[in-house]
Protein backbone atom coordinates (compact mmCIF):
# COMPACT_ATOMS: atom_id res chain seq x y z
CA UNK A 1 0.00 0.00 0.00
CA UNK A 2 2.86 2.32 0.86
CA UNK A 3 4.61 1.77 -2.47
CA UNK A 4 1.33 2.25 -4.30
CA UNK A 5 0.76 5.56 -2.50
CA UNK A 6 4.24 6.77 -3.40
CA UNK A 7 3.71 5.82 -7.02
CA UNK A 8 0.51 7.81 -7.21
CA UNK A 9 2.05 10.83 -5.50
CA UNK A 10 4.90 10.80 -7.95
CA UNK A 11 2.70 10.42 -11.03
CA UNK A 12 3.59 13.28 -13.43
CA UNK A 13 -0.06 13.64 -14.43
CA UNK A 14 -1.15 14.16 -10.82
CA UNK A 15 1.72 16.58 -10.23
CA UNK A 16 0.72 18.55 -13.32
CA UNK A 17 -2.87 18.75 -12.14
CA UNK A 18 -1.82 20.05 -8.73
CA UNK A 19 0.53 22.57 -10.29
CA UNK A 20 -2.21 23.78 -12.65
CA UNK A 21 -4.70 24.05 -9.76
CA UNK A 22 -2.22 26.12 -7.80
CA UNK A 23 -1.51 28.39 -10.77
CA UNK A 24 -5.24 28.83 -11.46
CA UNK A 25 -5.96 29.73 -7.83
CA UNK A 26 -3.08 32.23 -7.85
CA UNK A 27 -4.40 33.84 -11.02
CA UNK A 28 -7.93 34.12 -9.66
CA UNK A 29 -6.65 35.75 -6.46
CA UNK A 30 -4.46 38.13 -8.46
CA UNK A 31 -7.39 39.33 -10.58
CA UNK A 32 -10.00 39.57 -7.79
CA UNK A 33 -9.34 43.34 -7.30
CA UNK A 34 -10.14 43.83 -11.00
CA UNK A 35 -13.41 41.93 -10.57
CA UNK A 36 -14.41 44.09 -7.60
CA UNK A 37 -13.49 47.31 -9.41
CA UNK A 38 -15.54 46.33 -12.47
CA UNK A 39 -18.43 45.31 -10.21
CA UNK A 40 -18.55 48.73 -8.54
CA UNK A 41 -18.30 50.38 -11.95
CA UNK A 42 -21.15 48.28 -13.33
CA UNK A 43 -23.16 48.82 -10.14
CA UNK A 44 -23.09 52.56 -10.81
CA UNK A 45 -24.37 51.98 -14.34
CA UNK A 46 -27.21 49.55 -13.65
CA UNK A 47 -30.77 49.93 -12.47
CA UNK A 48 -31.45 50.13 -8.73
CA UNK A 49 -31.91 46.70 -7.14
CA UNK A 50 -28.81 45.05 -8.58
CA UNK A 51 -26.68 43.98 -5.61
CA UNK A 52 -22.92 44.52 -5.73
CA UNK A 53 -22.42 41.00 -4.32
CA UNK A 54 -24.32 39.52 -7.27
CA UNK A 55 -22.12 41.40 -9.73
CA UNK A 56 -18.97 40.23 -7.96
CA UNK A 57 -20.27 36.65 -8.00
CA UNK A 58 -20.97 36.57 -11.75
CA UNK A 59 -17.65 38.31 -12.33
CA UNK A 60 -15.82 35.66 -10.31
CA UNK A 61 -17.55 32.90 -12.27
CA UNK A 62 -16.53 34.55 -15.54
CA UNK A 63 -12.95 34.98 -14.28
CA UNK A 64 -12.76 31.33 -13.25
CA UNK A 65 -13.99 30.31 -16.69
CA UNK A 66 -11.33 32.53 -18.30
CA UNK A 67 -8.63 30.89 -16.20
CA UNK A 68 -9.93 27.42 -17.07
CA UNK A 69 -9.90 28.20 -20.78
CA UNK A 70 -6.61 30.08 -20.91
CA UNK A 71 -4.12 28.80 -23.48
CA UNK A 72 -0.85 29.88 -21.90
CA UNK A 73 -1.11 33.49 -23.03
CA UNK A 74 0.87 36.13 -21.14
CA UNK A 75 -0.51 38.07 -18.20
CA UNK A 76 -1.07 41.24 -20.21
CA UNK A 77 -3.09 39.44 -22.89
CA UNK A 78 -4.98 37.44 -20.26
CA UNK A 79 -5.84 40.61 -18.32
CA UNK A 80 -7.41 42.21 -21.41
CA UNK A 81 -9.31 39.02 -22.22
CA UNK A 82 -10.54 38.54 -18.65
CA UNK A 83 -11.60 42.17 -18.31
CA UNK A 84 -13.80 41.93 -21.40
CA UNK A 85 -15.38 38.63 -20.31
CA UNK A 86 -15.97 39.71 -16.69
CA UNK A 87 -17.49 43.04 -17.69
CA UNK A 88 -19.69 41.33 -20.27
CA UNK A 89 -20.99 38.88 -17.66
CA UNK A 90 -21.90 41.73 -15.33
CA UNK A 91 -23.79 43.65 -18.00
CA UNK A 92 -25.57 40.44 -18.99
CA UNK A 93 -26.83 40.20 -15.40
CA UNK A 94 -27.96 43.83 -15.45
CA UNK A 95 -29.87 43.26 -18.69
CA UNK A 96 -31.55 40.12 -17.35
CA UNK A 97 -32.59 41.82 -14.12
CA UNK A 98 -33.85 44.96 -15.83
CA UNK A 99 -35.78 43.93 -18.96
CA UNK A 100 -37.44 46.62 -21.03
CA UNK A 101 -41.15 45.84 -21.25
CA UNK A 102 -43.44 47.01 -24.04
CA UNK A 103 -44.99 49.55 -21.68
CA UNK A 104 -41.56 50.86 -20.74
CA UNK A 105 -40.56 51.05 -24.40
CA UNK A 106 -43.75 52.99 -25.19
CA UNK A 107 -43.09 55.42 -22.33
CA UNK A 108 -39.54 55.93 -23.55
CA UNK A 109 -40.79 56.71 -27.07
CA UNK A 110 -43.30 59.21 -25.66
CA UNK A 111 -40.55 60.95 -23.69
CA UNK A 112 -38.25 61.02 -26.73
CA UNK A 113 -41.00 62.38 -28.98
CA UNK A 114 -41.93 65.09 -26.46
CA UNK A 115 -38.25 65.94 -26.04
CA UNK A 116 -37.85 66.39 -29.81
CA UNK A 117 -41.01 68.51 -30.01
CA UNK A 118 -39.88 70.78 -27.19
CA UNK A 119 -36.35 71.01 -28.60
CA UNK A 120 -37.79 72.17 -31.92
CA UNK A 121 -40.04 74.67 -30.16
CA UNK A 122 -37.40 76.02 -27.75
CA UNK A 123 -34.40 75.79 -30.05
CA UNK A 124 -32.45 73.84 -27.40
CA UNK A 125 -32.54 70.62 -25.41
CA UNK A 126 -35.39 70.88 -22.85
CA UNK A 127 -34.70 70.39 -19.17
CA UNK A 128 -36.26 67.50 -17.26
CA UNK A 129 -38.55 69.98 -15.51
CA UNK A 130 -39.82 71.30 -18.84
CA UNK A 131 -40.35 67.76 -20.10
CA UNK A 132 -42.26 66.84 -16.95
CA UNK A 133 -44.52 69.90 -17.28
CA UNK A 134 -45.17 69.17 -20.95
CA UNK A 135 -46.21 65.60 -20.10
CA UNK A 136 -48.41 66.70 -17.20
CA UNK A 137 -46.28 65.14 -14.47
CA UNK A 138 -44.57 66.44 -11.37
CA UNK A 139 -40.81 66.01 -11.05
CA UNK A 140 -40.99 62.88 -8.89
CA UNK A 141 -43.49 61.11 -11.14
CA UNK A 142 -41.50 61.99 -14.25
CA UNK A 143 -38.24 60.74 -12.70
CA UNK A 144 -39.94 57.46 -11.75
CA UNK A 145 -41.42 56.94 -15.23
CA UNK A 146 -38.11 57.74 -16.88
CA UNK A 147 -36.14 55.38 -14.62
CA UNK A 148 -38.57 52.53 -15.25
CA UNK A 149 -38.58 53.09 -19.01
CA UNK A 150 -34.81 52.95 -19.40
CA UNK A 151 -33.08 49.56 -19.70
CA UNK A 152 -29.93 50.97 -18.10
CA UNK A 153 -29.10 54.05 -16.05
CA UNK A 154 -25.85 55.93 -16.61
CA UNK A 155 -24.22 58.59 -14.50
CA UNK A 156 -23.79 61.96 -16.17
CA UNK A 157 -20.82 61.60 -18.48
CA UNK A 158 -19.49 65.09 -17.78
CA UNK A 159 -18.88 64.02 -14.18
CA UNK A 160 -16.50 61.36 -15.52
CA UNK A 161 -14.73 63.71 -17.94
CA UNK A 162 -11.16 64.79 -17.28
CA UNK A 163 -8.57 66.37 -19.55
CA UNK A 164 -6.15 63.64 -18.45
CA UNK A 165 -8.61 60.75 -18.84
CA UNK A 166 -7.21 58.53 -21.60
CA UNK A 167 -10.59 56.80 -21.94
CA UNK A 168 -11.76 59.79 -23.96
CA UNK A 169 -8.95 59.39 -26.47
CA UNK A 170 -9.77 58.42 -30.05
CA UNK A 171 -7.39 56.83 -32.53
CA UNK A 172 -8.45 59.10 -35.39
CA UNK A 173 -6.85 62.51 -35.85
CA UNK A 174 -10.23 64.26 -35.88
CA UNK A 175 -11.77 62.51 -32.86
CA UNK A 176 -12.00 63.33 -29.19
CA UNK A 177 -8.22 63.17 -28.77
CA UNK A 178 -7.76 66.10 -31.15
CA UNK A 179 -10.35 68.05 -29.18
CA UNK A 180 -8.47 67.39 -25.96
CA UNK A 181 -5.21 68.44 -27.56
CA UNK A 182 -6.90 71.71 -28.50
CA UNK A 183 -7.39 72.28 -24.74
CA UNK A 184 -11.15 72.57 -25.09
CA UNK A 185 -12.05 70.01 -22.46
CA UNK A 186 -14.64 72.10 -20.66
CA UNK A 187 -16.49 72.92 -23.87
CA UNK A 188 -16.37 69.26 -24.85
CA UNK A 189 -17.87 68.18 -21.52
CA UNK A 190 -20.70 70.69 -21.97
CA UNK A 191 -21.25 69.52 -25.55
CA UNK A 192 -21.51 65.90 -24.39
CA UNK A 193 -23.99 66.90 -21.69
CA UNK A 194 -26.16 68.55 -24.37
CA UNK A 195 -26.35 65.40 -26.51
CA UNK A 196 -29.66 63.50 -26.63
CA UNK A 197 -29.69 60.85 -23.93
CA UNK A 198 -29.23 57.92 -26.30
CA UNK A 199 -26.14 59.50 -27.86
CA UNK A 200 -24.81 60.21 -24.37
CA UNK A 201 -25.21 56.49 -23.65
CA UNK A 202 -23.27 55.55 -26.78
CA UNK A 203 -20.50 58.00 -25.90
CA UNK A 204 -20.42 56.73 -22.30
CA UNK A 205 -20.23 53.08 -23.30
CA UNK A 206 -17.64 53.56 -26.04
CA UNK A 207 -15.26 56.12 -24.56
CA UNK A 208 -15.71 55.66 -20.79
CA UNK A 209 -16.77 52.02 -20.38
CA UNK A 210 -14.50 51.06 -23.32
CA UNK A 211 -17.00 48.59 -24.76
CA UNK A 212 -16.60 47.66 -28.42
CA UNK A 213 -19.43 48.07 -30.94
CA UNK A 214 -20.59 44.48 -30.53
CA UNK A 215 -20.77 44.78 -26.74
CA UNK A 216 -22.66 48.08 -26.99
CA UNK A 217 -25.11 46.51 -29.43
CA UNK A 218 -25.74 43.70 -26.94
CA UNK A 219 -26.22 46.11 -24.03
CA UNK A 220 -28.66 48.37 -25.90
CA UNK A 221 -30.40 45.61 -27.84
CA UNK A 222 -29.69 47.08 -31.29
CA UNK A 223 -27.61 46.02 -34.28
CA UNK A 224 -23.90 46.75 -34.65
CA UNK A 225 -24.50 48.94 -37.75
CA UNK A 226 -27.01 50.97 -35.69
CA UNK A 227 -24.42 51.47 -32.93
CA UNK A 228 -21.88 52.58 -35.54
CA UNK A 229 -24.44 55.04 -36.93
CA UNK A 230 -25.26 56.46 -33.49
CA UNK A 231 -21.57 56.80 -32.61
CA UNK A 232 -20.99 58.70 -35.86
CA UNK A 233 -23.95 60.98 -35.06
CA UNK A 234 -22.57 61.69 -31.59
CA UNK A 235 -19.13 62.59 -32.95
CA UNK A 236 -20.60 64.79 -35.68
CA UNK A 237 -22.68 66.70 -33.12
CA UNK A 238 -19.67 67.12 -30.87
CA UNK A 239 -17.53 68.40 -33.72
CA UNK A 240 -20.27 70.85 -34.74
CA UNK A 241 -20.64 72.06 -31.15
CA UNK A 242 -16.90 72.55 -30.79
CA UNK A 243 -16.75 74.45 -34.08
CA UNK A 244 -19.33 77.04 -32.97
Amino acid sequence: MRHEHIAIAGNPRHEARRAYAGEAEHRIRAFMPMVKKLAWHAHGSGRPGIEIEDLIQVGLIALTECVRRHDGQGEHAFAAYAKTRVRGAMFDLIRREAPTTRTAARKRREIEEESRRLASQLGRIPSEGELADAMGMDAREFASVRAQSEPLRFDAIDSCYSDSNAAFADASADGLQAMEQAEQGERLANAIADLPERLQMITQLYFVEELNLGEIAAVLGVSIPRVHQLKAQALERLKAAMAD
